[in-house]
């Protein structure tokens, strides 16, 4: 698998960062700015403000250039970080995503929801809204996480696992059509030869995690990196030891784990249990 690109040694203003790799971005492909806006059917002048970080543009436009690029999910993390306001986007969940687009590997286990990277649209704007994020915000914000989903597609998509505790499966949406859409969402997701989703049963009892969402993240360059989060507070461990004691945790759950094959069945019974929408 070819290994993802390294941009940790750029500008850590998230803003002037952004408008950094849009311009980096173009200037490897040999393009000028007025061939790019020809390939794209868009003006260049747009393009240009947004090099020189005079403007950010939309989540549509980062998701474009995304996809123009073969970048999943890069731009629009880098995107999400500038728009954030400093109070929200704390450094270290900053330097998180940074680290996230470039990872080969992802492991995850959550306790209570889903990771963003596996969130549909419904799903996040549920969350978010929970989190006390509305209006214009939230649309913004949910854009930018399920955007977050192009990380696990394309050729050069880290493998990622998630062992999910049974909890987060019977944490139901309001609404019902949208809840059986996360779980569909799921089951397909299950099916990709990079991704893993195994559940953990609530009668594996205690655990080393029991009260922690954690995400390990393997780099190019060979360390290891793990966030952990509740619902107040965020940390990324870099120290080795740390991570490797969050690993010794992460193994022993796993061994209390459903397998890959039932953990898909688990889920697909999920769906036939979840109420209909009465819509429909």
């Amino acid at each position: 698998m070819p290994q993802r690109r390294t941009v940790t040694s750029r500008s850590h203003e998230p803003r002037l960062r952004y408008a950094e790799e849009v311009r980096r971005l173009r200037e490897g492909r040999g393009l000028t700015l007025r061939e790019l806006a020809d390939q794209l059917g868009w003006d260049w002048s747009t393009l240009g403000k947004l090099e020189r970080g005079q403007t950010l543009g939309s989540p549509e436009v980062a998701q474009a250039l995304d996809e123009f690029y073969g970048t999943p999910g890069l731009l629009l993390a880098l995107w999400e970080l500038a728009v954030g306001d400093p109070t929200q986007f704390k450094e270290q969940y900053r330097r998180y995503m940074l680290l996230e687009a470039e990872a080969v590997r992802l492991w995850h286990f959550g306790v209570s929801i889903l990771p963003g990277v596996l969130q549909t649209d419904g799903y996040a704007s549920e969350v978010l809204a929970t989190g006390g994020i509305e209006g214009g915000q939230l649309a913004q914000q949910v854009e930018a996480r399920v955007g977050r989903r192009a990380l696990l597609v394309g050729e050069d998509a880290p493998t990622f696992r998630t062992i999910l505790s049974e909890a987060v499966l019977r944490t139901l949406l309001r609404e019902t059509g949208a809840w059986r859409e996360q779980l569909e969402h799921l089951a397909e997701m299950a099916e990709r030869p990079n991704v893993t989703i195994q559940v953990l049963p609530l009668g594996a009892g205690m655990h080393g995690l029991v009260s922690t969402d954690v995400m390990f993240l393997w780099l190019p360059d060979g360390r290891t990196v793990a966030y952990t989060e509740t619902a107040y507070h965020g940390e990324l461990i870099e120290k080795n030891g740390e991570v490797e004691r969050l690993l010794r945790a992460y193994d022993s759950m796993r061994d209390l784990a459903l397998s890959p094959a039932e953990s898909l069945k688990f889920i697909g019974q999920m769906l036939e249990e979840a109420p209909c929408d009465p819509s429909t």
